[in-house]
């Protein structure tokens, strides 16, 4: 009876240790996690057969589609349903484009992707009910630090440090009122901080505008923040650390960038092709390439836009009851009579009409209805934050300006901002 007792206990434990070991193997080999298949533009490209191309001279939306065996009911959608999401007469030569096809010996286009940028594109699904709508590449944000010191130029400067020579222009308009930047010194300094755009980590999108920058400018320190001061009108200006608004009633000349001053207001002029007899010039000379563009001095009306005599093309502007700028010798007028238009806006560009030995803009600067020179004028400034709005806007740059004056400007430095585009929620997410 013992033994008997015995083998039923052994094989009854050897019966468990194979249900053990039974479960273990199946836990061994349970099913792997599904990789997630990466879909560009909101599209699995593995269903699909992928054309890559270019727009080329000559080409059409409409001729592509048809090429593709997209039928005419479907192409007339597009172009009258979603012409203000997608029109295809302003698709540009050198832009990309894709065309997803159906995997069967058709070959149909089922959907065609335009890239606008190298951020915006647009999707024309042509599957079932057609539709068009706009996207966004998922970007990143780097925010980066950049400080210097000038011994030639300011771009030649921020070239030597890898920086984007847009951010030259962007930082030359925040001081454009405060400093000649065509006479900068040697060991003038300067320091930004600004955001890079980066996409798929790695292929540059260009920058965003400067969130806090320092110059110093012989000795003189000048801060600028970018500051919201009328909610309503979302109007967003630069401010110096004494919340002094950084921009002035007008620009310092009708050109941004590229000209020289090549002849003063001079009321005592004399020239030798007319025996030098007296031949005042009420205007300022801004000379520079045919094709330049000039733009407003100031915020106004425009009140001639026409062509006269010695004045060649020309454009007149009305800033307020005191003053008013007029631009000479364009070749080519952008606004018309009556436009209003603001401070920086391109009016026209340089040109050689009317009477001029060589390309210029004549800048004549009006004061009560009397000509004057504008560069000895004393110009108004824009109105500085008000005192209701000042402590807030102090504690606003309160860490910005600690980030600023951390920096060495012998130096440069950068971090990265966790903030990327999350393209599913259309928007900025905070990591």
């Amino acid at each position: 009876m013992y033994k008997y007792w015995a083998t039923v206990l052994a094989i009854v434990l050897l019966i468990a240790c194979k249900a053990d070991k039974k479960e273990v193997e199946t836990t061994a080999f349970e099913e792997p996690e599904e990789i997630p298949i990466k879909r560009p533009y909101g599209f699995n490209f593995d269903e699909f057969n992928v054309v890559e191309d270019t727009i080329r001279s000559g080409d059409s939306f409409g001729e592509l589609m048809l090429k593709n065996h997209v039928d005419y009911p479907k192409i007339y959608t597009v172009t009258e349903k979603y012409k203000d999401t997608f029109d295809v007469r302003r698709i540009m030569v050198g832009k990309p484009y894709l065309i997803l096809k159906s995997k069967d010996t058709l070959e149909k286009a089922e959907v065609f992707i335009y890239q606008n940028d190298r951020i915006n594109y647009t999707v024309v699904d042509l599957r079932d009910s057609v539709k068009a709508y706009t996207g966004k590449k998922p970007v990143r944000f780097v925010e980066r630090e950049v400080a210097g010191t000038i011994n030639s130029s300011l771009s030649q400067t921020l070239d030597s440090l890898g920086v984007d020579y847009v951010m030259t222009i962007k930082l030359s308009e925040v001081y454009a009122w405060t400093i000649d930047f065509f006479r900068l010194d040697a060991g003038d300094k300067f320091k930004i901080i600004y955001d890079e755009r980066y996409i798929n980590d790695t292929l540059y999108a260009g920058s965003g505008p400067i969130k806090a920058a320092y110059f110093e400018h012989k000795g003189r320190p000048i801060y600028a923040f970018p500051y919201v001061t009328d909610s309503i009108k979302n109007i967003e200006d630069y401010f110096d650390q004494d919340a002094n608004n950084l921009r002035s009633t007008f620009l310092k000349a009708p050109i941004k960038f590229g000209y020289r001053l090549s002849s003063r207001y001079n009321l005592k002029r004399r020239i030798a092709y007319y025996g030098y007899k007296v031949r005042p010039h009420r205007g300022t000379d801004y000379a520079a390439p045919i094709g330049t563009p000039i733009v407003a001095t100031a915020d106004g009306t425009v009140t001639e836009s026409t062509r006269r005599g010695g004045n060649g093309k020309y454009v007149k502007i009305k800033h307020n009851s005191i003053y008013a700028t007029q631009y000479l010798h364009m070749k080519s007028q952008k606004v018309k009579k009556g436009e209003f238009v603001r401070q920086g806006d391109v009016i026209g560009w340089v040109g050689m009409t009317g009477n001029t030995g060589g390309p210029h803009v004549c800048y004549r600067f009006w004061k009560n209805g009397k000509q004057v020179d504008p560069l000895r004028e004393k110009l108004p400034t824009a109105e500085p934050i008000k005192d209701s709005l000042q402590p807030k806007y102090f504690e606003h740059i309160k860490p910005l300006r600690a980030q600023l004056d951390a920096l060495d400007a012998s130096a440069k430095s950068e971090k990265e901002d966790l903030i990327t585009y999350n393209e599913n929620t259309n928007g900025l997410t905070q990591n």
